[in-house]
This record gives structure tokens, sequence and C-alpha cells, in this order.
């Protein structure tokens, strides 16, 4: 098993975008019990992502109760390091 974060980043290699939200919801079967799986920690990881090149904002909505849902998308340049840190 992949550490969290790593789980984070490499989901981000199949998907075309995903909020927090969605990440959680992919890795619940897997990291379930971790206590870092939760939307909270999950979006400070997709902006340390974002930050470090690997992610890119690919827009925003609002969700039933009016929260902003941002969504992330990982560039081919992402993909490429990600892929290239992080083996299946």
């Amino acid at each position: 098993m992949k550490p969290l974060n790593y789980a984070i980043l490499k989901y981000f290699t199949k998907v075309d975008k995903a909020s927090a939200k969605d990440v959680v919801e992919a890795l619940k079967p897997e990291y379930g019990s971790f206590r870092a799986l939760n939307e909270k920690a999950v979006l400070e990881a997709l902006l340390t992502g974002v930050e470090n090149g690997l992610l890119e904002e690919a827009g925003h909505t609002l969700d039933e109760n009016n929260n902003v849902v941002i969504y992330f998308h990982a560039p081919k340049s992402g993909v490429d390091t990600i892929n290239s840190y992080i083996k299946d």
C-alpha cells in the first residue's frame, strides 16, 4: 500500500478532474481507516500538489449546501512527473 499522499497524487493520473470529496470517495475502500482521509486534509494535499506544479485547478462549482467545490486535474507534465516517481 502506498502512502496516502502518493495515492492521492496517483489518482489524478487516472481521472480527468476531481474534487477533494471525489478523492475521498475513490480512496475510501483502501484507505478508509486512515484519519487523514477526510476532505480538509485531502484539500490541503491537493493545494500542495498545485504549489509543487503537479496539479492545477480545473474549475469550481457550488454544492447543494452552497459550499464551493474546487476541481483539480493533473496536466500532462504533472502526470509524467507523478508516474516517474510513484510506480503502480
